[in-house]
């Protein structure tokens, strides 16, 4: 179980390191910056120390206006590095973020089948963000850490070597002990994440279904589930919060001994009552002052450091999903996907030899040649390939044998795109965007709205919504029924004008009026040199097509 945690800890550290990479110089030299602005502390302590001792023993030593205007001026300097870097930084940080956000946006928008929807969303909208504190705090909190207190050890084993011995001891104690906690925080840190994507996932499947749970009134054994994943996450939050504050109290404690041990030394040392430590004479009152204004900042960089632990936790665990998310099977979109110009030639299909394999069997396909002007039902026992063949004729797939010729062209990405820009689609379940019910039908484009409207028979049904074509979808249709919201779905197929319709069970578990309504619809496109292809179960609707294909066998 170790070894396997400390496989899974170096591949979370090595995805992480390829995503700060195009950075790394940035974030290098702001590290740098900040530990150089640290540094300084040592020359404004020396200032301090001499200014003090001389007050104490009236000796000649720096005038305190002289010592003022120094700590000012490298008071300055060290506040304009510190804004300087942190400025980098947060660029930096930004920049990380927005490269893997725009990653998993375009991967996912050339992506068919993608699964998990709400865990993704959750990685590209929240997760994602817990890199940037990686970036901006436990990075240069990092290269402090490896820089700082070995500068001011050397300084400490310079003046007294009991005062550098109490820092050499004490100091290995706090990274040993935040690497054991460390080691607790990543793990719960993961588990965290991978709740907040499961949560996520359950909201989505939950709201998707929400009339089935209503009709089937189970809304509280669904309520219940709901609340007991969201108190694991709170759990889960609570536990890494403990982690945290136990990290702080381990620093805490052991920067405190240290310190005062440093104190105590110096002060009996002053005082007379002790004489060793030094190397050649008594600790000057000088040299006191200045160790005991250096001790706290020895400390200091692991205090950031701890701090800035919970951040590395965290952005160990994104990177990690975020690398098991680029390693994920998935089906890419044939083409670029984007907009592109309509494929020439006549609205002709032919299936020569395809085969497909969409997770099961291997479906095979007969031979087909659909002309312009024909209207055929795809028909066939649940699970024969109906819905595949849609998705291969409309270039979402490709088969794995034989070819689709199209408008006399074969079917491939480099004329997926332009074929698509032909086609009208109307699946099975539908979906929307949040804006009005215009904007969903038209999708930013122009053309003869209300004449979409009649086409699909939905014309009374948007009369009666609040506002009426303005009115505002949700992405699940809210304030449309399920035939409803498959009416819109073929007004919008209407409205883009395509050469070729695919329809997937367009008339399923409609009402006999509201079936008969879509039918309608469908007639008035089919002809004029159109193709309409529907798959369906409904003999009444394969009964208007001018044939019939059956689907069925595998291989």
């Amino acid at each position: 179980m170790a070894q396997e945690t400390h496989a899974a800890h170096e591949t979370d550290a090595q995805a992480l390191d390829q995503l700060i990479r195009p950075s790394a110089r940035t974030v290098g030299l702001a590290s740098a910056l900040t530990a150089l602005a640290s540094l300084i502390w040592a020359l404004q302590a020396g200032l301090v120390a001499l200014a003090i001792a001389g007050l104490l023993d009236g000796q000649a030593g720096p005038g305190a206006l002289v010592s003022a205007a120094g700590f000012a001026g490298l008071g300055l300097l060290r506040a304009a590095l510190v804004h300087h870097a942190e400025g980098m930084l947060f660029d930096a940080g930004t920049t990380v973020v927005a490269v893997a956000r725009e990653e998993i946006v375009r991967r996912e928008m050339q992506t068919t089948d993608s699964g998990g929807a709400g865990s993704i969303a959750a990685l590209a909208s929240e997760k994602l963000d817990l890199l940037a504190p990686y970036v901006t705090r436990y990075a240069p909190a990092r290269a402090r850490v490896m820089s700082v207190p070995l500068v001011i050890l050397g300084l400490s084993f310079w003046f007294s070597w009991a005062v550098g011995l109490v820092l050499l001891i004490t100091g290995p104690l706090i990274p040993l002990f935040m690497a054991l906690i460390g080691w607790a925080a990543k793990e719960a840190s993961r588990r965290q994440m991978a709740d907040i994507g499961t949560l996520n996932d359950l909201l989505i499947e939950r709201l998707s279904a929400l009339t089935d749970i209503r009709l089937l009134d189970a809304g509280p054994a669904v309520i219940s589930g709901f609340a007991e994943s969201a108190d694991r996450l709170r759990e889960r939050t609570m536990g890494v919060l403990r982690i945290a504050f136990l990290s702080s109290t381990v620093l805490e404690l052991f920067a405190a001994i240290g310190v005062a041990m440093v104190a105590v030394y110096v002060g009996f040392t002053l005082l007379g009552s002790i004489e060793f430590g030094g190397y050649t004479m008594q600790l000057s009152p000088a040299a006191g002052i200045f160790l005991l204004l250096l001790a706290p900042d020895f400390y200091q960089p692991l205090r950031d450091l701890s701090a800035a632990w919970h951040d590395k936790a965290a952005a160990l665990a994104v990177a990690g999903e975020l690398s098991a998310w680029r390693c994920e099977p998935r089906q890419e979109l044939p083409g670029r996907g984007a907009k592109s110009e309509k494929l020439s030639g006549p609205a002709q299909i032919e299936l020569k030899g395809v085969a497909a394999h969409p997770g099961g069997d291997l479906i095979r396909y007969p031979d087909i040649t659909i002309r312009a002007g024909e209207s055929v039902a795809l028909t066939g026992p649940s699970g024969a390939g109906k819905t595949t063949l849609l998705r291969l004729l409309a270039g979402l797939s490709m088969p794995d044998h034989g070819q689709i010729i199209v408008a006399g062209q074969r079917l491939d990405a480099g004329t997926a795109d332009g074929w698509r820009a032909r086609l009208g689609w109307m699946p099975q379940a539908s979906h929307f965007l949040a804006m009005s019910l215009a904007q969903n039908i038209s999708l930013g484009q122009t053309g003869d709205l209300n004449g979409a409207l009649r086409a699909a028979a939905v014309e009374d049904v948007v009369a009666t919504l609040p506002g009426g074509i303005k009115a505002h979808l949700g992405e699940t249709g809210g304030g449309l029924s399920g035939g409803e919201a498959r009416r819109i779905t073929l007004a919008r197929a209407f409205f883009a004008g395509p050469d070729v319709l695919l329809a997937d069970e367009p008339t399923a578990d409609l009402d006999e009026t509201t079936a008969e309504a879509v039918m309608a619809g469908l007639s008035t496109f089919a002809g004029n040199g159109r193709i309409l292809i529907v798959a369906t179960h409904d003999p009444v609707l394969a009964a208007r097509m001018d044939r019939t294909i059956v689907i069925g066998g595998t291989a």
